[in-house]
This record gives structure tokens, C-alpha cells and sequence, in this order.
């Protein structure tokens, strides 16, 4: 397979330059993603998670459902723009150079690294809640657990979504390597493409007409709302092609650059949209257990519809109010939009962790939740800052090495 390995100097996508406030964006639903586990051992009903805390809320179920809808879709639509970006400005070798580095070597070191410590917060959390948690047990019981290998390889950590990611843009590319063989048809397939994203991103009957195909991939899963497809390495055709389409959306809007801002316009009638999405989704979520109603197979087709409009109402939303207030350079924000791919990879282990270390303290969740989420960015933060973003590791996460901000700057060799 050969691809066109030229970077397309007259192509005006090339001139892109960096775009903050979708740094900023995905930056966000990375470390909403940070909140969202962090949320999970505060839920009333035990769901299976490491441990579960003595102060629960239904107002965090109601986070999690409304959270989990549209962060990881989020993050793929940015992650499409950005891809599409790369391999026009750069060109394919680039491009795939940079996939390699940034997506397959963090998800292949960082499983063998983050599943043993995984595995012994579940191993501390189910001690804690039957009498004490044994931390050096637990971190023994961890690193043990490898030894069961190859059973479970590669899943069941929240890497999963770098695997996503390296299927979801290997398809992209075959796609559009299969198109350019013929030149009619690819000319042909960019055109239908252009005019879809562009009517999609113009009309006021956008987040209805994407809500439709989303909600038929959305009856497919195995529960309400979206999977996530962390249990196996074959993948889970529903739940890939909803990420695949976001992916390819966002890919088709840098084509059209200005299609971006249209799309995520903000108005009135989709903030109501929005909201209204929203309540029937906690509505209907009640019904989800009830496989006896009578009426459950519309109720869950109503629920998936309604969450459907969701997600795409809250993805619009988000990069336009983002585009609004943070459309300009902020070497402040543009720090947490470097660390935050970094405080994603690891912070699993610190959230449980912080969640077993505060289970059964009496305080309230609405201290608790805060302070394990903020606790986890502080920390992981300071590994970044100290080891990470002026080492090679920062410059495989980031593209380059970059100063520490906290040593002095003396000290540090950024060549």
C-alpha cells in the first residue's frame, strides 16, 4: 500500500495553525473522564466497581449517564479534525510515524504498566469492603496477576480507547487509500462528503438528522447507552462505528474549516434541545431494569433517541462554548492541554486508590468526589511536570520535550 507521502505545501490545510480552543476541548473530555471514575464508587447500587463509598447519591447516577454520553464521542470527533490536520500538513509517513508514537506505544506500555496496579485496587477495594484494606497484598496480588497472561491481554484497562483510536483511524486511511486508486470516485466520494458534513453542520435540523443514525447503533448495545469495549481485543461493531463515525465527522469538518463553527453554534433553541434531551434520558433511565413493562422495547427506543440527541447536543455544545471564552492562547490552558493526555493514561490507579483511602470516612460525596478528582490532576500533574513532560516520554506524548515549570531552568536540557 502506497500513500501519497507529500505534505501538500499549497494546500491552504497545511497553513493550519494551532487551534487553542480545541486543545481545550479535548483537553476537557479528558479530564471529565478523570471526574467520571472518580464518581463511580459513589453510586447507590453496587455496579461491580473497585469499591463503593458510605456516601452515595442518585444525583451522581444522573452525572455519570449524562457524562458518559458524549465525553469519549467528544474526544473522537477532535481527535478525527486533528488527524486530518496532520496528514495534510505533514504527510502520511508523518502522520503514521506519529500514530505509532503517540497512540500504539502508550497503549502497549502503558497496559503492562497500568494493569498490575489496576488489578490491585480492585484486590485493595474488595478487602475494604469486607473488613481492611492489605496495600502491599494488594500491589503483590497486582503484579501477579500478569502471570496469568496471555488470558486478558490488552483489555480491561480504560486504554481500551487508544486501541479504538488506532482501528478507528486505520480504517480512515485504508478507506481513503481505497478511494484513490480511483481518482472519479474519490473525487466523487470527497464531494458527497463535503456537501454531507457541510448540510449537517448548517442546518438547524443538524443534531436531529445525526441523532437518527446514532440511535440505531445505540439499540445495538448491550445496555442503554453507549458500551465500552474494554472486555476483548475483537471489537464491538456497534460501539466502533458510532466512535468511527464521530471520528470521520470530525475529519470531514477540517476539510471545510469553517464548517467547525458552524456546527457548534450556539443558540437558544439547542441549549433547549439539550436540556430537554437530558431530562427524558433520566426519566427513561429508570425503566432500564424493568424488562417486564410492557412498553420497554419503545421505552428503550425512546431512551436511546433521547440520548442520541444528547450527545450530540452536549459535543456541539461544548466546542462552541469553548470556542466562545476560549478561543485565544493561554499558556496556562495550553499546559493542562499538553498534560491532560498523560493525567488520562494514568490516572486509573490514583482515583481508586484515593477512592479506597476515603471509602468509609464519613464525609459527605459532594466533598469527597471533588477532592479525589482534584487530588489525582495535583498528582499527576507533578509527575508530569517533574518526569515526564521535560523527558523523551514527553516528547513521545507530545510531539517535543518541553521545560518543567516548577524546576528551575537551569537545570534542565531541552535539546
Amino acid at each position: 500500500m502506497k500513500f501519497d507521502q507529500r505534505p501538500a505545501a499549497n494546500n491552504p490545510l497545511s497553513q493550519s495553525t494551532r487551534l487553542d480552543y480545541l486543545d481545550s476541548v479535548r483537553a476537557f473530555a479528558l479530564l471529565l473522564g478523570i471526574v467520571f471514575h472518580a464518581a463511580l464508587s459513589f453510586v447507590p447500587t453496587f455496579i461491580g466497581w473497585a469499591v463503593m463509598d458510605v456516601s452515595t447519591s442518585s444525583i451522581v447516577t444522573s452525572f455519570i449517564l449524562v457524562s458518559h454520553s458524549f465525553r469519549m464521542e467528544l474526544f473522537f470527533l477532535i481527535a478525527g479534525f486533528f488527524s486530518h490536520m496532520t496528514f495534510h500538513k505533514k504527510g502520511a509517513r508523518t502522520f503514521l510515524r506519529s500514530r505509532f508514537t503517540r497512540i500504539a506505544i502508550p497503549f502497549l506500555v502503558g497496559w503492562f504498566i497500568l494493569r498490575p496496579l489496576i488489578v490491585s485496587g480492585w484486590i485493595m477495594g474488595y478487602q475494604s469492603m469486607s473488613g481492611e484494606a492489605k496495600i502491599l497484598e494488594g500491589l503483590i496480588g497486582g503484579c501477579l496477576s500478569l502471570g496469568e497472561l496471555p488470558k486478558d491481554l490488552l483489555v480491561g484497562t480504560h486504554l481500551w480507547f487508544l486501541y479504538c483510536l488506532l482501528i478507528v483511524t486505520s480504517a480512515a486511511l485504508l478507506i481513503r487509500q481505497v478511494l484513490t486508486i480511483n481518482p472519479k470516485l474519490h473525487t466523487a466520494s470527497a464531494r458527497i462528503g463535503d456537501a454531507t458534513a457541510k448540510w449537517l453542520s448548517t442546518s438547524r435540523f443538524a443534531i436531529i438528522a445525526l441523532s437518527l443514525p446514532t440511535t440505531a447503533g445505540l439499540l445495538f448495545m448491550s445496555d442503554w447507552g453507549m458500551d465500552t469495549p474494554d472486555k476483548s481485543l475483537i471489537p464491538h461493531l456497534p460501539t466502533f462505528i458510532l466512535y468511527g463515525g464521530f471520528f470521520t465527522f470530525g475529519w470531514l469538518l477540517h476539510r471545510q474549516q469553517n464548517l467547525i463553527s458552524q456546527f457548534a453554534r450556539l443558540s437558544i433553541a439547542r441549549f433547549a434541545l439539550c436540556i430537554v434531551s437530558i431530562l427524558a434520558c433520566l426519566i427513561l433511565s429508570e425503566f432500564q431494569q424493568d424488562l417486564g413493562h410492557p412498553e420497554y422495547q419503545t421505552i428503550r427506543t425512546a431512551f436511546s433517541f433521547s440520548y442520541a440527541l444528547m450527545m450530540w447536543a452536549l459535543v456541539a455544545l461544548t466546542i462552541g462554548l469553548f470556542k466562545r471564552f476560549l478561543d485565544h492562547p493561554s499558556k496556562y490552558v495550553r499546559y493542562i492541554a499538553d498534560s491532560s493526555y498523560w493525567l488520562y493514561l494514568v490516572h486509573l490507579p490514583i482515583v481508586v486508590w484515593l477512592q479506597i483511602a476515603v471509602a468509609e470516612i464519613e464525609l459527605h460525596w459532594a466533598i469527597k468526589l471533588p477532592s479525589i478528582s482534584l487530588l489525582t490532576v495535583l498528582i499527576s500533574l507533578l509527575i508530569y511536570d517533574l518526569c515526564i513532560r521535560p523527558t523523551f516520554i514527553g516528547a513521545l506524548l507530545n510531539g517535543r520535550r518541553k521545560p518543567s515549570q516548577l524546576l528551575p531552568k537551569h537545570t534542565l536540557n531541552t535539546h
